[in-house]
């Protein structure tokens, strides 16, 4: 655990901690568009960490996520302390919004530290080497 209780996590432990705590969440902070048509974890909560047309840093995001956790557990008390599982691409960003999130109170989080599609390979290519979707994890696409 890092000094904000963020725990880094394969892709592979995220599906076990999913299909063991009924209240966990998988978080997918990428932009819309890569959401959409790169695919997306099956179930996936989406609430983008930065997203068209500016690409900053949304400063709503622990609300806009609050919000969302709200929606799809029914609770309103309690959000801080349920499993918080972050994703982007290939880690760093979904890192960065973990972060964000403990730094409000949230005490569950963990990073998928090889992100949707991984890190790149030799020949500059993702999906290769490590990752959800190379993992073999549930997915789908628009």
């Amino acid at each position: 655990m890092s000094a904000m209780n963020i725990q880094e996590i394969s892709p592979q432990q995220a599906w076990e901690i999913l299909e063991g705590e009924p209240l966990a969440v998988l978080l997918d902070v990428r932009t819309s568009m890569e959401f959409e048509y790169i695919g997306r974890p099956v179930h996936a909560l989406h609430v983008p960490w930065m997203d068209a047309p500016d690409w900053k840093i949304d400063t709503a995001f622990v609300n806009k996520v609050r919000q969302a956790l709200i929606k799809r557990t029914g609770l309103h008390q309690g959000l801080e302390s349920i499993a918080i599982l972050t994703i982007c691409r290939s880690g760093k960003r979904s890192q960065a919004a973990a972060t964000q999130l403990a730094s409000q109170g949230f005490s569950n989080l963990y990073n998928i530290e090889d992100g949707f599609e991984g890190g790149l390979d030799n020949n500059n290519h993702r999906n290769t080497i490590n990752g959800w979707r190379f993992a073999g994890l549930p997915w789908e696409q628009s």
